[in-house]
């Protein structure tokens, strides 16, 4: 309809991601929400923030009713930070980005080599001191590859160089271990329904591995990417030694290079690999909410060819399609055409350019903007 009338029993569920650099998922939530009802004030909305498992996962289960913990863990430099993770119940919602992800970092500092994941550990190990017998571990948006050494050392393992000193932090200093020793890791895992959610299926190392896809947006230089690949190859032989062939088959297992390896080093302590967003969906409770819609707005900053492979909006979409319930997005920019999207289960795509042709501008002012879209979806729709 056009005029502006609601249909009858309409209700609209917001369930998109975050717009990358410029909105939350709530923000953008909230967003929608206004832009509907500056068109049709009586409107109903559901709004459902959602993650793919990558950062903004934590307050997404916050928003869908999950507490927030906060605890002090290390930095992907070895600098203390405060970390989240959610808990309701006895399940935990752990995100790496939280204690190990790049956003972390100071503007246009890398440390491709020497990042580590130790505050993902210890993040874990305090979900698991309150009480979380299932932990949902979301992987993204890291500053490190170093396939969840520090991690694992963090709950307990040993990575030793030859003369007997602990390895240094970082993908690049594996190169130094000489010997691993897991027996060490914290016994609670092995009683743990641990799960790693991540939207990558990346093997730990070679073309398709963690340091040649994914290293060179945390800085590293091809060199680097060469560096960090052996010492990830080398990383999983010593490993191989350690506990046996399970080591290499898990470095060629989907998920083991998500956030430079650290889903190697979840698989490794024993975590089952789901899609992301397949498993925050059951996780955040969207098939109720799903169920109370007629129209299902989705959508994140950019709508491209990455969207279409294990992003939240498809997810989403695939999920609503299976509901037989009518899906639209919004985004910043969209890339994708018309049978692609469709293909995808989104109806219609509402892109902020459409309003602002100016990409620096839809940046600066993307609250503002997607109210504007939002009201024309309300035109459109309801």
């Amino acid at each position: 309809m056009t005029d502006g009338a609601v249909t009858e029993a309409a209700r609209v569920l917001i369930a998109a991601d975050k717009f990358k650099g410029s909105l939350t998922a709530v923000q953008v939530a909230e967003r929608v929400t206004a832009g509907l009802r500056s068109a049709v004030p009586g409107v109903e909305v559901e709004t459902l923030p959602v993650a793919d498992g990558g950062d903004g996962t934590v307050a997404a289960a916050v928003a869908a009713g999950f507490e927030r913990r906060e605890v002090r863990v290390t930095g992907p430099l070895g600098e203390p930070v405060t970390a989240a993770y959610a808990l309701r119940g006895e399940t935990a919602v752990v995100e790496m980005a939280e204690a190990s992800g790049l956003q972390l970092l100071p503007k246009g500092v890398f440390a491709a080599l020497t990042a580590t994941t130790y505050g993902s550990g210890e993040l874990l190990k305090a979900a698991l001191d309150a009480g979380a017998t299932t932990i949902v571990f979301g992987v993204g948006g890291s500053a490190t590859t170093d396939g969840g050494a520090g991690m694992l050392a963090a709950l307990g393992a040993e990575f030793l160089t030859a003369d007997g000193r602990p390895v240094g932090p970082g993908g690049g200093a594996l190169a130094e271990l000489a010997s691993a020793d897991l027996s060490g890791v914290d016994p609670r895992f092995a009683s743990v329904d641990f799960v790693l959610a991540s939207d990558v299926d990346n093997p730990l190392t070679g073309p398709k591995g963690a340091p040649a896809v994914y290293g060179p947006q945390k800085g590293a230089s091809p060199e680097d990417v060469a560096t960090l690949d052996a010492a990830l190859a080398h990383y999983a032989r010593v490993l191989e030694k350690a506990i046996g062939p399970k080591a290499t088959e898990l470095a060629a297992s989907p998920g083991a290079g998500g956030a430079g390896g650290i889903g190697y080093g979840a698989l490794l302590l024993g975590a089952s690999f789901r899609p992301g967003i397949e498993l925050m969906l059951e996780v955040l409770g969207f098939a109720p909410a799903l169920e109370r819609a007629t129209l299902v707005i989705t959508g994140e900053g950019s709508l491209d060819e990455q969207t279409l492979h294990g992003k939240a909006p498809a997810g989403v979409a695939a999920a609503a399609r299976a509901a037989g319930k009518p899906v639209v997005a919004v985004c910043g920019r969209l890339a994708l055409t018309e049978e692609a999207l469709r293909a995808a289960g989104i109806e219609r795509a509402y892109p902020l350019t459409s309003v602002e042709p100016d990409t620096a501008k839809c940046i600066a002012n993307a609250g503002p903007l997607l109210e504007q879209v939002a009201a024309n979806i309300a035109a459109d729709r309801l």
